[in-house]
């Protein structure tokens, strides 16, 4: 629930207790801005304060599916001068993503893991009920092998942010999240699954 600045505070709770901690993030924006409309605490700069505050193992962040319009010509470089993994949407496009599941289990280790998803990471064709909808985005599909694909990691805390049900008289944005959530609870470690 919430937009994306209530990450913030729940990743400096758990890196009390874990350390610093590798992050699954799921967005079509990367949210390292300096600062947004003004403010250094915003749903877009919460993972710049969370690097600026050594709450991020950055060797073991991933952002996928990021996309989007962009106010620089490289709006990546932050993340990967922080050592982040970053996969543009167009990376994605029509593939399963089971291989590149793999490669992120290889490396987040045994160590502490967060994954943070917002559902804007999805095409506004599956979840129109968002803040900051981009086209050209994941699948539901996709984004079940993303969160599936984290099974076996030592996951610490999960959220599923920027979901607006205002803005989608479906219902599908809702509902899309609410079972996203259920998949999230099911990765956890030592929850037993059929």
């Amino acid at each position: 629930g919430g937009d994306h600045t209530i990450t913030y505070p729940i990743l400096q709770a758990v890196a009390e207790k874990h350390g610093p901690v590798g992050l699954v993030h799921v967005d079509a924006h990367t949210d390292t801005g300096d600062r947004a409309l003004g403010e250094k605490i915003n749903h877009g700069t919460p993972f710049r304060r969370c690097v600026e505050e050594g709450l991020l193992d950055c060797g073991r962040v991933v952002q996928v599916g990021v996309r989007g319009s962009s106010y620089d010509p490289d709006p990546y470089k932050y993340c990967r001068d922080q050592g982040f993994r970053v996969v543009p949407a167009e990376e994605c496009w029509m593939k399963s993503l089971e291989p590149l599941m793999r490669e992120v289990r290889k490396q987040m280790g045994d160590k502490p893991v967060y994954i943070s998803f917002d559902i804007d990471g999805l095409d506004p064709a599956y979840a129109p009920g968002t803040g900051t909808p981009e086209i050209a985005g994941l699948t539901p599909a996709q984004a079940l092998e993303i969160i599936r694909g984290c099974k076996g990691l030592n996951i610490v805390g999960c959220d599923l942010v920027e979901v607006a049900p205002m803005y989608d008289v479906s219902g599908n944005t809702a509902l899309l999240g609410a079972n996203l959530l259920f998949e999230m609870l099911c990765v956890l470690p030592r929850v037993k699954t059929m």
